[in-house]
């Protein structure tokens, strides 16, 4: 059966809006971290916001009630850049598989992140918290016209993760951390149908009509964990360490097809997302009363996200595949703030961060993925004794990216190859955070 491979929304991964970190993740948690990088977050334990990057880090904390609130503005150009996508079928028959001739517009966009920690001291060396707030994520949209429509052209997901932690303050030198990770996602994917036959030659009389699309959505809630640790060396220096537990998603929903027959029917489905365990490891050292250093390297397993398959609810029959053949990844990050003032202290950052995609076979249109650097700087300023502002700027540069994407049909029996989309991709990412802190 000429069926295409239809990439589901399997790993279509944002929170209205866009990825920053490597693969779907989202690193923009706090604002505070913004102006830095997120360099040495899983050491610094400055606000609330340490209950996601360390919840040892609550330990550190004011006595009493420790609120922070943060939106961040995301905005994402992605242009795609058509560099020979071939229609790879021989003789009549490739009249039945047009390649579209757009390049789709900027797939990117603006996306608004919003965060809130809570954290209170039960004791002196009992602390107990909770952070809401999305933790993966991307959205990838381009025109109908899209030359790489075939091989997906609209992908979304919204995940949303609630935090709850507790830290201990074992001794002096010594604080220890463990969270809950409740989190619900919802994935949407879109992917136009290759095979445009009228006359149903190919297709035992069944037509197949142009501009044909298939829309996919599922849902589901997964449970994981988190824990750190933090050493405080001396006055000066403190060391900490951060796992972030791997969350399995048994998605459930539906596929629809813009225009249904007898091969392209509307069912309900169920696939298996993974999103990957991190392991942290930061330092924060004060060099003097002014300036404080931060450094951070951060190993993700990306590698649980290997082929995604798309399945009948009830029957369990195979639909769609789409392997994305991730590795595992590193980031790296080095970061400084300068205390200017009683009231300001100034931030900057770096960091590198390597993308999980292996080859241009590998990148997707709608995660068209690349490494990249950051560039940071904020501030923050103290309004009271209790109270404080947070404002941070990120500019992200991305290595020039690639693809050569099969498009087939056949799955889940012998698969053809009908199409290859060739092109190159430009992508930018401009993040502004803004970060509220209040203490009573």
């Amino acid at each position: 059966m000429p069926m295409p491979r239809l990439i589901p929304a399997l790993i279509a991964l944002a929170f209205s809006g866009s990825a920053a970190a490597s693969g779907f993740q989202l690193q923009n948690q706090t604002g505070s971290g913004n102006g830095n990088a997120f360099a040495g977050a899983a050491a610094a334990a400055e606000d609330a916001g340490t209950i996601f990057f360390n919840p040892a880090g609550m330990s550190y904390l004011p006595a009493g009630h420790n609120i922070s609130l943060s939106g961040t503005l995301l905005n994402r150009n992605i242009n795609f850049s058509n560099k020979g996508s071939t229609v790879d079928v021989l003789g009549p028959g490739a009249a039945f598989f047009p390649l579209p001739t757009g390049n789709g517009g900027n797939a990117g966009g603006l996306a608004l992140l919003p965060h809130g920690y809570w954290a209170m001291g039960v004791t002196p060396n009992l602390s107990v918290g909770v952070g809401v707030g999305p933790t993966f994520g991307n959205t990838t949209e381009y025109d109908f016209d899209f030359v790489g429509r075939n091989a997906g052209y609209f992908f979304e997901m919204k995940q949303i993760n609630i935090n709850p932690s507790i830290a201990y303050k074992v001794s002096e030198k010594l604080s220890l951390g463990f969270g809950i990770n409740i989190a619900h996602n919802e994935s949407h994917f879109k992917q136009g149908v290759s095979l445009v036959d009228p006359t149903g030659i190919t297709t035992g009389g069944i037509p197949f009509p142009a501009n044909n699309f298939l829309d996919v959505k599922g849902d589901d809630w997964a449970v994981g964990y988190n824990f750190g640790a933090m050493f405080q060396l001396s006055p000066s220096t403190r060391v900490g360490i951060a796992y972030r537990s791997e969350l399995k998603f048994e998605l459930e929903g539906k596929q629809e097809y813009a225009a249904q027959n007898a091969l392209l029917r509307n069912q309900d489905i169920k696939a298996i997302l993974k999103t990957p365990a991190n392991l942290s490891m930061a330092v924060s050292q004060k060099l003097n009363d002014k300036w404080e250093m931060l450094g951070d390297l951060t190993w993700t397993d990306w590698s649980v996200v290997d082929t995604l398959y798309l399945q009948n609810k009830d029957t369990g029959a195979a639909l769609h595949k789409l392997p994305y053949n991730f590795k595992d990844t590193w980031r790296i990050g080095f970061g400084a703030n300068y205390l200017y003032s009683d009231k300001v202290k100034v931030r900057f950052g770096i960091a590198h961060d390597k993308s999980p995609v292996k080859s241009a076979a590998d990148r997707t249109m709608t995660l068209p993925d690349a490494d990249r650097t950051w560039l940071s700087i904020g501030a923050k300023y103290s309004l009271t004794s209790k109270s404080s502002l947070d404002v941070g700027y990120t500019h992200i540069f991305f290595a020039d990216a690639q693809t050569a994407r099969a498009v087939t049909t056949g799955y889940p029996g012998p698969e053809t190859l009908r199409q290859t989309i060739r092109g190159d991709i430009d992508t930018s990412v401009d993040i502004l955070s803004v970060q509220y802190n209040h203490n009573f």
